[in-house]
Order: C-alpha cells, then structure tokens, then sequence
C-alpha cells in the first residue's frame, strides 16, 4: 500500500507544484485586468462585463457537455487498464462533440443578446459585449477540452501556458492600450475576445507539433462518425448537469444581483468573490490531476490507497490555505481597498462570508473531484442540484433583504452543503474522510494562535497591505512549526517533499532531516 501511495503522492505533487504555482500566477494575472477594468472603467462597466462574462461562461460550459472532467477521467481510467485503443476514440469523440455544440451555441447567445439586455437584465449597454463574446465560444471551449486531453494523460504544463498563463497576460497586454488611449468600455470588451482567441491559435499550433496524442487526426476529421462518442456522450451527460449546476450555482448570485439590483452594485460584489476564491486554488490545484490518477487507482480496486492519498492531500492543502484564511477574515478592508479602491470597502462582509465558506470546502477535501473519479456522476449531478436550487431559492429571498451581503449568504450555505453531500457519500461508500489526529490538532492549536496574534496586534499596529504579506509569512510559520511540534509530520508528507524537490531542484536535505525527527 505504502509504496503506491507513495508513487500517487509523487506524481499528484509533481503535478500540483506546478498547477499551483501556475493558478497563482494566473489568478494574479487575471486579477490584474479585473484591477485594470475596475480602476479605469466605472464601476456599472465593471458590472457589465461582469454579467457578461457569467453568461459566456454558461454558454461554454453547456457546449463542452461535461467533457472537462468526464475526458479527463475517462482518459485515466482506460489508462490504467492499458486500453489505449478506447483513449484514442475518447479524444476524437470529445473534440468532436465540443466543436459542433460549441459553435451551435455560439450562434444562440449572438441572436439572443437583446433578449439577455432588455428582457432579463434590463440594461441595453449588455447587448453589445454578449454579440462580441457570442464568436468567442469556440475558441474558449476547444482551449478547455484541449487542456481536458492533456491532463487525461497526467500532464499539467498546457495547462499552465495557454490557461492560467498566456490568455490572462494578453488580456491585459491588449487592455492597456484601450486605456492610454482612452478608447471607449467596448473596446476593452474586444481585448477580451481577442485574447481568447489568440490563446487557442497558439495552442492549436502547439498541438498539431504533438500528433503523438492524436489530437491532428482528430481535428482533421470532425464530422466521421464514431460510435465511441454515444459511450462517452452517456458517461458524460450527469457530468455536463453537475458541472453546468455548480457553475450556475456559483454564478446565480451576480446573475440574481443584476436581476434584482443594478450594474454598479454586481462590480461591488464581483470585487470580493475573485479574492475569495483565492482560497480554494490549493485545493483546485490538486483537482486537476487528481482525478485521472485516483481513477486509475480505482480502476484497480485500491480504495485504501484512495483514502491515505486523499488525507494527506486535504491536509497540505489546508494548512496552505489557512493564513490566507485569516488575513481576509481579520482585514477584509485592507484587502478591498488596497487592490479595487476605497469604493469597494461596502464587500467588506461580503469578503468575510465567502471567505469562510471556501475555506470549509478546503476542509473537506477535494471531495467532488473522488466522486467523479470514482464514477458517481449520478451523485454528483443530484449533490449539484441540490445546491442550486437552494442557492436560487436563498439568493430570491436574501438579495433583496441584504443586497450583496445576502448573495453572499446564500452562496455561502448552498457550497458547504454540496461538498458535505460529497463527503458523506465518499464516506458511506469507500470510508474516505480527511479527519485524522494529524489534521484537526494541529489546525486548531495553528487556529488558536493566528487569533491571539491578531487580538494582540490591532491594538499596537496600524495594518496595511505591506504589512498583511509579513503577517501571511508568520501565520504560515506558525503552521508548519505547530505540525511538527505536534508530530503530525508523517512519512507520505515527506513523500510530498521529496516530489517537489525534485520538481523544483531545491536542495532541502536539511528540512528534511529535521522533519524526519519528528515522525
């Protein structure tokens, strides 16, 4: 067992450094054009793209019918029975299927963008961005099932230089001249697009210099017909309703905020989600190659390996997230002010609420992502269900009562019930749960400490952004130096450390043999 887990271990940390390390860079980069569009657009501009943003989205989503995930797992499993036959039809049925669908609804959101404008959200300024972003559907979608293939055979780096890194730096690059300029909203609305764009003709030149995937036969004949795809069609239908479901879920509070409220009022909100959100990329960064591996593991009946694997994944992940945690928890002002401006200082709450929320689903685990791998689509797609009709529900009720602290709210409650729905269904099925003695005790006692620190800190100090990065260093000093006081280091975290030294080149040698004492 020890020895397989070990090689999973390697092979997710591996993959997750640089998945993590490329979600920062992208998540900075694409913060920066948000910064851009926040600071030299009004704030009802900021909500405009952000609406139309969310129905783009919608739209790629539905094209790509489930296939970011269901490819992925698909790939991973038929991998680790040595199929590589049905891999092979996998990925022509997949961009397949996603070039037709794609550019069906592509032409549907161009001919309904003045239904969107005037009948949904009442603001004709909309229809303009959505016709623009209405060609980019394709383009977008082809990207993520591209992405989707690679990371079926274990490999992250694509999507590292054509998601998280070149199309959130063109963004920008293409946006700074609107604004020297001072050219009209519109036209940062086309830097946008063109950065979509542009992003997959350069990945699409660097795929066909690596026909060893087959991804050039499969471009070249899209229309043959391949009964693989109704397998793969089927497989990946709950997959579309869960994936489309939770996205909607995430999205129905900006969309339910522009139904209810008015564009300045959904660029507000839209300053404190992106932040939050910053705390579940640790987790999310495991996601990516976690779900081709734990299927191959569980294409061989080895739940057990599932579960250590699972455990010391969560516990990593948390202790990485929780400084984060607390320093947009204690200084939610500080935060909004220093990166949008003081305008934006009314998402305080909203910050704190959302905050919270994602750092539970931290706790728990990448949950979603064993579900799938396991291949409880059918439970992911209810779990999902659940979530968005209750976020709908509460987003009607709380959004008029509370504005964006209600959308906040509702959000809120609806993600911890999803991903408690996923870890009692992991638990029923396989006994997997990340809550051992070497996780909750020193996340308490690291806890405990961060908030002593601060009770005593507000009282001496003046907090500014400068000084929440040497906050972040200690809180995160604190947590390494409480697990191995605790002695919660075990020999699969050195594993981790052992990857990633590889990986980087770093020699820590003496880290770990410290760290070695202490198991």
């Amino acid at each position: 067992m020890s020895e397989i887990v070990d090689q999973s271990l390697q092979k997710i940390a591996k993959g997750t450094g640089i998945i993590f390390i490329g979600g920062i860079v992208g998540m900075l980069l694409g913060f920066i054009g948000r910064a851009l569009l926040a600071r030299f657009f009004t704030q009802a501009e900021y909500g405009i793209y952000s609406l139309a943003f969310v129905l783009l989205s919608i739209f790629v989503t539905i094209s790509l019918f489930g296939l970011q995930d269901g490819v992925a797992r698909q790939i991973g499993y038929y991998r680790g029975k040595n199929d590589l036959l049905r891999v092979k039809e996998i990925i022509f049925s997949s961009i397949q299927i996603a070039f037709i669908l794609s550019v069906i609804l592509s032409i549907i959101l161009f001919f309904m963008s003045d239904f969107f404008s005037t009948k949904v959200f009442h603001d004709l300024t909309l229809a303009t961005p959505l016709k623009v972003f209405a060609f980019t559907i394709p383009f977008f979608a082809l990207t993520q099932l591209f992405v989707s293939i690679f990371r079926g055979f274990e490999s992250v780096k694509e999507n590292i230089y054509f998601q998280n890194i070149l199309r959130n730096v063109l963004f920008p690059v293409f946006l700074i001249p609107v604004i020297l300029l001072g050219l009209p909203f519109i036209d940062a609305i086309y830097a946008f697009a063109t950065s979509i764009i542009v992003t997959f003709i350069i990945f699409a030149f660097y795929i066909l210099k690596r026909s060893h995937l087959s991804l050039k036969d499969s471009i070249g004949n899209l229309f043959a017909v391949n009964p693989i795809g109704k397998e793969l069609l089927l497989f990946s239908t709950p997959l579309l309703g869960a994936y489309m479901l939770s996205k909607i879920m995430n999205w129905t509070d900006t969309l339910m905020l522009g139904y209810f409220m008015t564009s300045d009022i959904v660029g507000l909100y839209n300053a404190a989600v992106p932040l939050a959100r910053f705390i579940v990329m640790f987790v999310y960064s495991t996601h990516f190659i976690l779900i081709p591996i734990m299927a191959s593991l569980y294409s061989q009946n080895l739940t057990s390996e599932m579960k250590r694997t699972y455990q010391i994944l969560t516990k990593w992940c948390t202790f990485a997230a929780l400084p984060l945690f607390f320093i947009f928890m204690l200084f939610p002002k500080v935060i909004l002010s220093s990166f949008f401006g003081a305008n934006y200082v009314k998402a305080s709450l909203a910050l704190q609420i959302l905050s919270a929320s994602f750092f539970i689903h931290v706790l728990i685990g990448p949950s979603g992502a064993a579900i799938i791998a396991m291949g409880r689509t059918r439970f992911d797609l209810l779990a999902c269900s659940i979530g968005t009709v209750s976020n709908f529900l509460l987003n009607a009720i709380l959004i008029p009562i509370w504005g964006i602290n209600g959308a906040a709210i509702a959000t809120a409650l609806s993600l911890v019930t999803v991903h408690l729905l996923y870890l009692i269904k992991l638990y029923q099925i396989s006994r997997i749960h990340p809550f051992t003695r070497n996780y909750l005790t020193p996340l308490f006692a690291s806890s405990l400490i961060m908030f002593l620190i601060y009770f005593i800190a507000r009282n001496f100090i003046t907090i500014n952004v400068w000084l929440l990065f040497s906050l972040s260093v200690l809180f995160f000093a604190i947590c390494v130096v409480v697990l191995i006081i605790s002695k919660s280091i075990e020999e699969e975290d050195l594993m981790l450390l052992l990857a990633l030294e590889k990986k980087s080149g770093l020699n820590i040698k003496t880290v770990k043999n410290i760290l070695r004492r202490f198991v």
